[in-house]
């Protein structure tokens, strides 16, 4: 059994609170539902929330839950995602992008075992195990003053790392249960992986972990219909600039830079059909980041022009 394995299987058998660290895309959603599966409360719910997808509005109502009245349009009670855990499991993806308001809500919650929903005069009680994930060294967003150095000893209680992909020894296990996944719901029955494609699967280091080789597996699950090999599909994915791009934009996310180079933007658009909200999200950047920055290529775009033309005239 891998070390990592064994830790989380330890960490199951206790209500303590688990800090999953790892790259983007290793996995880390997998381990805190295998730790719920388990773990004493696997009867009860597995609530899972992306802290890097909350609206600043909704925050605390969302944490909290919120009562009939308590704002305009709350016509009924509102559950919050604390109390729709209680009796299972919380799982707080990228918790690093949690806003610091809502942090301090999070920090109470942990220390009175209770939450008090928007609009309420009394708290109520809740049971939940707490789980978090992160790609980001929280230890520099405290220095930063991103996120509360309080919150992090209370979350930091079991720390355990998820090796990416490339430092894995089970990959062959990890490729065929992938595969099995994928071709069980494109085909509705199960596929084998053959040796020599799991051996060309293995070649390369996949920065994306998981979450890439599992894109790739559904692509040549499609493909392989249409005599497309899997050879073909990973020289198209691990070209010179796929690699390059899925290493940038890593380091973009991991570094929390002020704004996506154009290239992302651009690729963020055309995922998403020009749609801007979504592709704002994509990026982690607010809508109004998106179209300041999309305003500021065409100025530079237009300014580029206007300095040709006038050095041609001259």
């Amino acid at each position: 059994m891998n070390r990592h394995e064994s830790m989380l299987r330890i960490a199951a058998s206790s209500d303590i609170s688990v800090l999953l660290l790892g790259e983007s895309g290793s996995g880390k959603e997998v381990a805190a539902r295998f730790i719920h599966k388990h773990s004493p409360r696997s009867e009860g719910p597995f609530i899972a929330l992306n802290c890097g997808a909350i609206a600043r509005n909704l925050a605390e109502s969302l944490l909290e839950g919120a009562k009939k009245g308590s704002y305009t349009g709350a016509s009924n009670d509102h559950q919050g995602i604390v109390q729709a855990a209680n009796g299972g499991t919380l799982f707080l993806d990228e918790i690093g992008e949690m806003p610091l308001d809502m942090q301090s809500k999070l920090l109470r919650i942990l220390q009175e075992h209770s939450v008090l929903p928007l609009g309420a005069t009394q708290s109520e009680p809740v049971n939940f195990r707490l789980i978090c994930a992160t790609n980001r060294d929280l230890q520099n967003e405290i220095n930063d003053g991103n996120f509360r150095k309080d919150l992090f000893f209370r979350l930091n209680a079991f720390p355990i790392v998820i090796p990416p992909l490339r430092d894995r020894d089970d990959f062959a296990e990890i490729a065929s249960a992938v595969w099995n996944d994928v071709t069980a719901r494109t085909f509705a029955e199960q596929f084998a992986l053959r040796n020599r494609e799991i051996k060309a699967l293995s070649k390369y280091k996949w920065p994306g972990n998981i979450r890439q080789l599992k894109n790739v597996l559904q692509r040549y699950a499609l493909l392989m219909q249409h005599d497309i090999s899997l050879e073909e599909i990973l020289s198209e994915e691990f070209s010179e600039k796929s690699v390059s791009d899925i290493t940038e934009y890593n380091m973009y996310c991991t570094n929390r830079a002020s704004a996506p180079s154009w290239s992302f933007i651009q690729k963020a658009l055309n995922d998403n059909g020009g749609n801007k909200s979504r592709a704002a999200k994509a990026l982690r950047i607010s809508r109004g980041c998106l179209c300041y920055q999309i305003k500021k290529h065409e100025f530079q775009q237009w300014n580029s022009c206007k300095n040709l033309a006038e050095r041609t005239s001259a």
